[in-house]
């Protein structure tokens, strides 16, 4: 057995590996349509001596540096057909094993869903709906009189990482300012994606639209707090399609509750969901989604087929474009 499906949920993997994926892979690399899971894995571990290339996604199990090297001898690469490979990916990499994944085909949606609430927020269109039903036609116009449009506002966007680059590429077509906080992004860098770089408290205060892209790892936990929201302009929105844990949470409600004007729209949170009875919920000025800026239905097999491309250039010996490094983990979401 060359290639392998290894995963702890069927009905994932083969929405990411659509049948045209998987037939091709078979034709490659020999591998079947079936799942593989952990306890497999450890029920049998002379079956997969001979396995040199895993195929996953969401729901890909943890091994130690030492089980990987017990039970899959053979193994070269592992093609993550998914988004961050934070639990898995380290002990892979330490045991020699190669590591790509599909980051970049699930930020196309984030990117995607971030650009659609960055035009409606410079629009007014969440203040304005909350003040419509509120308080009538009259607030809402007097509201949207006061917002300046998709025409010269100034977007915030912190970390410029496959996402927020992506973003800020696609909000191009706009004519819009954007300022950028990233500690690993470089001036050279800036100037090429043609934003300027700032610090937190300034994009604050400057942007309209702040939207959070930031790595998720210790040094970003916590990072978003009640000093940086309310430095918020007047009707200014926040979005978070990153993580929920770089929020002070407590902190952002009560922003909310003191700052009627200001919205925040949540796609995470921490815990995710939240608790039940979180002020999140009743909020009027804050609007929840389950997690749904990543890839969903159809989107899904953008990242098959991205891990499909890496394999065949891997294999062929040629340039592969989605390999991760352990010094990679340190910023990558």
């Amino acid at each position: 057995m060359k290639g392998a499906f290894l995963c702890e949920s069927t009905s994932k993997i083969f929405k990411v590996y659509d049948d045209n994926c998987v037939k091709a892979l078979n034709g490659l690399c020999g591998i079947e349509k079936k799942v593989l899971s952990r306890a497999e894995v450890v029920a049998e571990p002379e079956a997969f001596k001979d396995t040199e290339y895993i195929f996953s996604t969401w729901g890909m199990p943890r091994f130690s540096v030492e089980e990987i090297k017990r039970y899959f001898p053979s193994l070269q690469c592992v093609f993550y057909g998914a988004g961050s490979v934070q639990s898995f990916a380290r002990e892979f990499l330490r045991a020699g094993v190669r590591v790509f994944s599909a980051w970049a085909a699930n930020a196309v949606p984030v990117a995607e869903f971030t650009v659609a609430q960055i035009v409606l927020s410079n629009k007014g269109y969440f203040l304005t709906n909350r003040l419509y039903r509120s308080k009538g036609n009259k607030a809402a116009k007097s509201a949207f009189s006061a917002c300046k449009g998709n025409f010269g506002e100034t977007v915030g966007i912190i970390g410029a990482g496959m996402v927020g680059r992506l973003v800020i590429k696609m909000l191009k077509q706009y004519k819009l300012k954007v300022i950028v906080f990233d500690p690993f992004l470089s001036e050279e860098s800036a100037r090429e994606l043609g934003v300027e770089k700032c610090g937190l408290e300034e994009l604050f205060s400057r942007a309209f639209v702040i939207s959070n892209h930031l790595a998720d790892n210790e040094k970003t936990k916590g990072m978003l707090g009640y000093d940086l929201f309310s430095r918020m302009r007047e009707n200014a929105v926040f979005i978070n399609t990153g993580r929920g844990a770089q929020v002070v949470e407590e902190e952002l409600v009560r922003i909310l509750k003191e700052r009627e004007d200001i919205s925040a729209l949540l796609d995470v949170t921490y815990p995710e969901p939240p608790v039940e009875g979180h002020p999140f919920y009743t909020l009027p000025n804050c609007l929840l989604t389950p997690h749904i800026a990543g890839s969903g239905g159809d989107e899904v097999a953008r990242m098959g087929d991205y891990m499909l491309d890496e394999f065949c250039a891997y294999i062929n010996s040629a340039p592969t474009s989605y390999e991760v490094t352990e010094k990679m983990l340190e910023t990558m979401a």
